[in-house]
């Protein structure tokens, strides 16, 4: 049996969705192109719904590579929750890549017990925010684990919101402490998430991927302000190998049809800029 798009948006649309983490839901199979891209899902789209579900549509999205929010794995050092959790990830075929926002502070025991999780995990990045404090002991413990810390801007407001916000913190770090380019929140604190891109260069460890209309709302990638195409063409320039996990922030209950635009308009935008 073979499904068209329009068989999926029909599926997507139908009247189950509408309780979140219904088993009812079975949506087909189909894999797109993302060309040298590790395309994947930062799992916040997919809050409504439980670690399992979120992942079985993940996989059913086409889609292999996941960074995950607290929310859906939690922190833990209990060797058979983190065994299930990979049993999990490995049976759909899909690899954890980055975990996170995670805080950090200048409690170095409680830093390590971080990076022990994530070394369980096989997490390559912690998505973090680090309060200044942190960055000398973060800097030991990136290299000794070989795990990236990529910090994370959250927009207007926050502790590392712009573009020199976040270069200040890194200047003269090591390069296991980089940055997650969530471009939908440089697009709310009036920032060009490409020229970002641009300057981090190979501290880019990880790319959340949205759009925002007029710096205040949430939109499809494609619908908004974001430069998908140039965003593109600057990862491809630097090689980056490293996850560009979608986060669709609103319609929560919802999001299937929503994700799809995104996607579509994803391929599209690799498409031109890997041309």
């Amino acid at each position: 049996m073979t499904f068209s798009r329009r068989d999926f948006l029909t599926a997507a649309a139908g009247s189950a969705l509408a309780v979140a983490g219904s088993n009812a839901l079975a949506l087909p199979v189909f894999d797109g192109d993302y060309g040298p891209f590790r395309m994947g899902m930062q799992s916040y789209t997919l809050r409504a719904f439980s670690f399992e579900r979120a992942i079985e549509l993940t996989s059913k999205f086409g889609l292999h590579y996941w960074e995950s929010y607290q929310a859906h794995i939690g922190l833990t050092e209990d060797k058979t929750k983190i065994a299930a959790i990979r049993a999990t990830l490995k049976s759909n075929k899909i690899r954890l890549m980055g975990w996170g926002v995670q805080a950090f502070d200048a409690d170095v025991k409680k830093s390590r017990k971080i990076f022990d999780f994530a070394k369980a995990m096989h997490v390559g990045t912690i998505t973090a925010d680090p309060a200044p404090e942190a960055f000398s002991s973060l800097e030991k413990l990136c290299a000794e684990y070989k795990i990236n810390i990529a910090i994370h801007n959250h927009g207007p407001g926050a502790r590392y919101d712009k573009i020199s916000s976040v270069e200040a913190a890194v200047k003269g770090r090591n390069n296991y402490i980089g940055v997650c380019v969530d471009t939908g929140h440089y697009l709310r604190s009036s920032e060009d998430p490409v020229e970002a891109i641009k300057r981090f260069g190979k501290r880019v460890h990880s790319v959340h991927l949205k759009d925002v209309k007029g710096t205040t709302q949430f939109t499809e990638v494609g619908l908004g302000e974001l430069r998908v195409v140039a965003l593109f063409r600057e990862l491809k320039l630097l090689h980056y190998k490293n996850i560009v996990a979608l986060e669709y922030e609103e319609h929560a209950e919802d999001p299937v049809k929503y994700i799809d635009t995104c996607l579509t308009a994803t391929r599209d935008a690799i498409s031109k800029a890997t041309a």
